[in-house]
């Protein structure tokens, strides 16, 4: 399975993902104007277009979720506030600049 974001800059997109998220590009087409990217098993396509942001979530896990939050609210990046479900998980939104939401996890 895929999950498709709608981006209004694929350059700025790819920079974002790529540079602030660690994701990987595996497929480039530049005619077309999209990309596919993945991270830790999370595969995500990012095509150039209009539209609103998407309704789809991709959930990607890290070590270290805290940390995660500082560095890319010290980077200027859009985050949301770590929630945590004691003994279980935490979880985080970020959004890229086209206003997609994507949830950083980690599980404690």
């Amino acid at each position: 399975m895929n999950i498709w974001y709608t981006v209004s800059d694929l350059e700025a997109a790819r920079a974002f993902y790529t540079l602030q998220l660690g994701f990987e590009e595996i497929y480039v087409d530049e005619e077309d104007r999209w990309v596919r990217l993945r991270r830790e098993g999370v595969e995500l396509a990012l095509a150039e277009g209009e539209g609103e942001a998407s309704e789809a979530v991709a959930a990607v896990d890290v070590p270290d979720l805290r940390a995660e939050a500082e560095r890319l609210r010290a980077a200027g990046v859009e985050v949301g506030t770590v929630v945590e479900i004691p003994g279980t998980i935490r979880i985080l939104d970020v959004y890229d600049p086209d206003g997609n939401r994507l949830q950083l996890t980690q599980d404690i």
